[in-house]
C-alpha cells in the first residue's frame, strides 16, 4: 500500500510522529530518492539526540548507499554543524531532527551540496513521489556497486571555522548562562567556547530527547523562564537559550529580560556590514523597522522578503547578500554557505558586549527602538475568511497601504502589522509593532477583535 506523505512532508522538510506517520522502513525510501532527485555519488548525515534519530538516519544511509552513494556519517551534530559538513566537504546533506517538536516527533531537514536548501520546489515534492511510488510498487532496484558508509568527526572543524569568522580573542571575560534544553547545544557549546574568555554557567547540557526540563523552544516565553532566574541569580553578562537542534539562539540582557531577535538582527548587520561596507542584508517583513534603518544608517542596502528558510537563501543567493535576520531567531550568513546557523550569531553577541564596557542591555537599546507584540496566534475555523474580514476592514482607510508579499501587511505612518496563516495549523499569527506602546495595544486588540470575532 502506498504511503501517504501528505502529513509530513512539509514546504521546507520532513517531520511527523515516529512510528505512527513515518518508520525506518520510510527513512530507507527518503535515503534513495534523496540521492536519485540530487544526482549525488556521495552525501552526508547527521542527527540529533532523540531515540528515533540513530535508526533513522541510518536507515537513510542504507537506501542512499544501495542506490550507489557514498555516505559519510557525521553522528550527533547541530542542524548548523550538518550545514557546515555540506558546505566544508561540498557535499549533500541530511539531518534528523525535528528540531523543537516534542520528542515522539522526528524529521528529516536536507540540502544540496553547499547546504543549498530542498524545499517544496527545489527537489522535496520529486523525493516525496518517489517514496509513495516506491512503498507501493516496490524499493528501486540496488546498483550494481552499493557506496560505502563511513564516519567523520567534523565537530572541531566546526568550532575551528566559526571561531575564524568572528575573533572573541581580545574580548574581557564575559560570564554567560546557556540554557541547551537538552538539545544539540549540550554537544557543540563547550568545544565552541573552548578557549574563550568565557565563564560559562551550563543548563541542561545533558543529551535528552524526551525534554525532561522544557520543550526546547526558546520562542516560547514559557521555555526561557529558568534561563532568565539563572542570569540574575548568576550576576551573569547574558544568557542564550538554543532550540533542538541549536540551529537557533535566543539572547537574555544582564537583567534576565529577553532581547528581540529583530535587534540582534541589527546588531549582527551593523557589525557584518563594518566588515562589508555596502552589502546587502535580507531581513524578512516581521523584523521591526529598526532593522532596515540600521542596514541604511551603515552603508546597507536592506531586502524585504517573506518568512522562511527558503526564501532568505533565495534572496541571499539572488542579491549576493552579506547577512540575513528572522523574527524567529534564525540567523544566516554569506561566510556560512548562506545557511543559518544560531551559534554564530551568538559569538557576535558575545563579540560586542565583550568589546565594550557597558551591560548588553545598554549596547542593545540602539537597536530596539519600537514597541512589538511579538508573534500572537489564535485558532480559527476558517483562516481565509478571518483574513479576508481583517483585510475588508482596512482596505480603502485614509494613510494607509495594504501588501500581500507574506499574508497581509497593513502599515500606517506609526505602526505596522501582519497577519499570517500558518501552513501546518489552523492558527492565523499576527505581528504588530508602532512607535510606542499605546499605539501598538490599540492596533493589537483592534485586529484580534475582527480575527477571534
Amino acid at each position: 500500500m502506498a504511503a501517504d506523505l501528505s502529513q509530513i512532508v512539509k514546504a521546507y522538510d520532513v517531520r511527523g510522529v515516529v512510528p505512527d506517520q513515518w518508520d525506518e522502513s520510510l527513512a530507507e525510501l527518503f535515503g534513495a530518492a534523496f540521492v536519485t532527485v540530487t544526482q549525488a555519488d556521495a552525501i552526508v548525515i547527521g542527527h540529533d539526540m532523540r531515540p528515533s534519530s540513530p535508526g533513522l538516519s541510518a536507515a537513510f544511509a542504507r537506501g542512499a548507499a544501495a542506490l550507489g552513494a557514498d555516505v559519510t556519517l557525521i553522528g550527533l551534530c547541530s542542524t548548523d554543524q550538518l550545514y557546515y559538513a555540506s558546505g566544508a566537504l561540498d557535499l549533500p546533506g541530511a539531518m534528523f531532527t525535528a528540531s523543537h517538536n516534542p520528542a515522539r516527533y522526528n524529521g528529516i531537514k536536507m540540502c544540496r551540496k553547499g547546504a543549498a536548501p530542498v524545499g517544496q520546489d527545489t527537489g522535496l515534492a520529486e523525493i516525496r513521489e518517489l517514496v509513495e511510488r516506491w512503498s507501493e510498487q516496490g524499493a528501486p532496484a540496488v546498483a550494481p556497486k552499493p557506496g560505502t558508509i563511513t564516519e567523520r568527526e567534523t565537530l572541531t572543524d566546526y568550532a575551528a571555522h566559526l571561531k575564524s569568522l568572528v575573533d572573541l580573542t581580545a574580548i574581557r571575560p564575559l560570564k554567560v548562562v546557556v540554557d541547551a534544553g537538552n538539545g544539540m547545544g549540550g554537544h557543540t557549546v563547550p568545544t565552541v567556547f573552548e578557549g574563550l574568555p568565557l565563564d560559562l554557567v551550563p543548563m541542561y547540557f545533558e543529551l535528552d530527547g524526551t525534554f525532561p526540563n522544557h520543550e526546547a523552544n526558546p520562542l516560547d516565553p514559557a521555555n526561557i523562564v529558568d534561563l532568565q532566574a539563572r542570569v540574575i541569580a548568576e550576576g551573569a553578562d547574558l544568557g542564550l537559550a538554543f532550540d533542538g537542534d541549536a540551529d537557533r539562539c535566543f539572547v537574555v540582557d544582564e537583567r534576565g529580560e529577553p532581547v528581540s531577535p529583530s535587534a540582534i538582527t541589527a546588531l549582527v548587520a551593523a557589525r557584518e556590514l563594518a566588515r562589508h561596507p555596502g552589502g546587502t542584508v535580507i531581513h524578512n517583513l516581521i523584523t521591526s523597522w529598526s532593522v532596515p534603518e540600521v542596514v541604511r544608517e551603515n552603508g546597507g542596502t536592506p531586502v524585504r522578503t517573506r518568512v522562511g528558510h527558503s526564501f532568505i537563501k533565495q534572496e541571499m543567493a539572488a542579491t549576493g547578500a552579506i547577512f540575513g535576520g528572522e523574527h524567529s531567531a534564525h540567523y544566516y550568513f554569506a561566510d556560512f554557505w548562506n545557511a543559518d546557523t544560531g551559534m554564530l550569531a551568538a559569538l557576535h553577541v558575545l563579540a560586542a558586549l565583550g568589546g565594550q564596557e557597558g551591560t548588553l542591555s545598554a549596547l542593545v537599546a540602539q537597536y530596539d527602538r519600537y514597541a512589538g507584540s511579538g508573534e500572537i496566534n489564535s485558532t480559527v475555523d476558517d483562516q481565509a475568511a478571518r483574513a479576508a474580514a481583517v483585510r475588508a476592514a482596512y482596505e480603502g482607510r485614509d494613510g494607509l497601504t495594504l501588501d500581500e508579499l507574506d499574508g497581509l501587511t497593513v502599515t500606517a505612518q506609526d505602526w505596522w502589522f501582519n497577519l499570517r496563516a500558518s501552513n501546518t495549523e489552523p492558527l492565523l499569527r499576527l505581528n504588530v509593532e508602532a512607535r510606542d506602546e499605546a499605539t501598538m495595544a490599540k492596533v493589537r486588540d483592534e485586529v484580534l477583535a475582527l480575527v477571534r470575532g
